[in-house]
């Protein structure tokens, strides 16, 4: 399976729309919106703010699932 790092995020405040790249070694916990520089958090029970607001969840969760990530406990963040 190939992992996709090109997210695009939906600011929830202002519907501003970019396309990011996400990290591979880390879970993004802050995103700052370029449209209105609301800054976004995980919605509770994700790991990260592409999992939250992104159209591709993070490489961790691609490739083991939602389970496998930082909600987890598997330490994918530290």
């Amino acid at each position: 399976m190939s992992v996709i790092l090109q997210s695009t995020i939906t600011c929830p405040r202002c519907g501003h729309v970019a396309e990011e790249t996400m990290p591979t070694d880390a879970c993004q916990w802050y995103y700052e919106c370029k449209g209105c520089g609301e800054v976004l958090k995980p919605l509770q029970g994700d790991c990260c703010v592409f999992c939250s607001y992104g159209t591709v969840p993070c490489p961790p969760v691609q490739l083991e699932g939602k389970n496998s990530c930082c909600s987890s406990g598997s330490g994918c963040c530290d």
